[in-house]
């Protein structure tokens, strides 16, 4: 049985192709060997080799484990977090103008 690998757009193969460089690089600043991340990610050394190589059909949890083993797992966070696009489209909703509420005015009998 042949493993099917998901067709990516150039621009999400250059992002994980950059992904794995910088975990590659985080690796070797540590002095950690392909087998020590391995291991501490729980991933075997061909996964850990082919994140490293921006591979599209490395799980998202196979990533999130090698950054914990490199102590990077707070970068997980950064994910998506600005969402330029979203703001923007709830903005063009917004009302043009608002108008302020006019006050009610409430008519006192006097008592005499």
């Amino acid at each position: 049985m042949t493993k099917t690998h998901p067709i990516l757009l150039p621009s999400i193969e250059r992002i994980l192709g950059e992904l794995g460089q910088r975990l590659r690089a985080a690796r070797l600043r540590r002095k950690l060997t392909t087998l020590m991340v391995a291991e501490r990610a729980g991933i075997s050394r061909p996964t850990l080799r082919h994140a490293e190589q921006g591979m599209g059909s490395v799980s998202i949890s196979a990533y999130a484990q090698i950054l914990l083993a490199l102590n990077l797992e707070k970068d997980l966070m950064l994910l998506a977090k600005d969402d330029e696009l979203g703001r923007h489209l709830q903005d063009v909703e917004l009302p043009q103008r608002v108008r302020p509420k006019r006050p009610s005015i409430v008519k006192v009998k006097d008592k005499k």
